[in-house]
């Protein structure tokens, strides 16, 4: 089929997934841009083909189950395997309000996105990895997910999300079997349409930080979560 690996980004249109396509080609990857708005990936695949890298688009609503399978089929029978997987789409749309007293629509298509969207990605996709016994996936989280941060008031929704994305990865991680390597990582406070534009990392160091995760050997970790390529606590 393809000599060349080939890895999947979710949300890659725009911000750090964006940056993550564009290094994963750059690496020598064979990438697919997942994006919910049709114009908008074929839009940012296209000004990635037009530097000479070797990116595609599939439309993917990752809150949509029956566009996950669509697209799982897709790349199927385009490619035949898929070897790396970053779940990054995801939605921060916390405003300033106890997580009791929000409307409650809120935690729901945060977690829909955040968590049900990577859970649902993993059940379409790693069918694939393990037909081949190998794969790195790497789960977008952040430091609102650790336990830690439970204690603090403040963004429930989004930290429930994360907290519970964090706990998908370890359970995963202890399912999996062959060299299939997954991982939390922390991008940091990103420069980003999430982000806004006084934080202080670039896209470009965000996903530096991250994709050494996706060319671990058979040796490295799994079920771990990351920030800057140094483990933290969950």
């Amino acid at each position: 089929m393809h000599d060349k690996q080939v890895a999947l980004v979710t949300g890659g249109n725009r911000g750090i997934g964006n940056e993550l396509v564009k290094q994963l080609a750059l690496n020598g990857f064979k990438v697919i841009l997942t994006s919910r708005d049709l114009e908008k990936g074929q839009i940012a695949a296209q000004k990635l083909r037009e530097l000479d890298l070797d990116v595609s688009f599939v439309e993917m609503d990752v809150t949509n189950q029956e566009s996950i399978h669509q697209a799982a089929v897709t790349i199927k029978e385009e490619y035949g395997r898929l070897d790396v997987l970053i779940n990054n789409a995801g939605v921060y749309l916390d405003e300033n309000k106890k997580l009791l007293t929000m409307d409650p629509s809120i935690l729901e298509k945060t977690m829909a996105t955040n968590f049900f969207g990577v859970y649902n990605c993993l059940q379409s996709f790693l069918p694939l990895m393990e037909k081949r016994g190998y794969g790195r996936i790497i789960n977008i989280s952040s430091e609102y997910g650790a336990m830690s941060e439970m204690a603090e008031r403040g963004v429930g929704a989004y930290k429930l999300s994360k907290f519970a994305l964090n706990g998908l990865t370890q359970l995963v991680a202890a399912e999996i079997k062959g060299d299939i390597k997954i991982n939390a990582a922390d991008p940091g406070w990103v420069s980003s349409d999430m982000g806004g534009p006084s934080a202080p990392r670039t896209p470009k160091q965000a996903a530096k930080s991250i994709l050494w995760l996706a060319t671990l050997g058979p040796e490295g970790p799994s079920g771990g979560f990351f920030r800057d390529g140094k483990r933290i606590d969950w």
